[in-house]
């Protein structure tokens, strides 16, 4: 899978929790930080498109991956507490972890070219 296709996916991925996160009702604090760390797996990837070095390039994947992690939990929590559709939660839970799996490998590849 390419970047752009990584960054496309994250996009998408980004879209689908904002509009969950328009129909819970009575947990700004949950949402928010949905919300946040959901949108930055997508705004770190494009970011890392533009990297001034490999290094940049590096670091912006890896917050990407902690955001994608982030997002894991709060999904999981909101699972967890019933807030929402098990059902579109849980295949938003297997969407981010395929968002996280690209980026792990995205990283070996880019720190074993860095090593190069």
């Amino acid at each position: 899978m390419t970047k752009n296709t990584l960054s496309e996916l994250s996009i998408d991925f980004a879209v689908e929790i904002l509009k969950l996160c328009d129909h819970v009702k009575g947990h700004y604090s949950l949402v928010n930080q949905l919300e946040r760390s959901a949108t930055s797996i997508g705004a770190n990837i494009r970011e890392a498109n533009y990297a001034q070095s490999r290094a940049d390039f590096i670091a912006k994947l890896q917050i990407s991956l902690k955001e994608c992690y982030e997002t894991e939990y709060w999904l999981e929590l909101l699972k967890k507490a019933e807030l929402y559709d098990v059902e579109i939660v849980t295949d938003l839970s297997h969407t981010c972890g395929t968002i996280r799996r690209l980026l792990v490998s995205s990283l070996n590849t880019a720190k074993s070219n860095q090593n190069s």
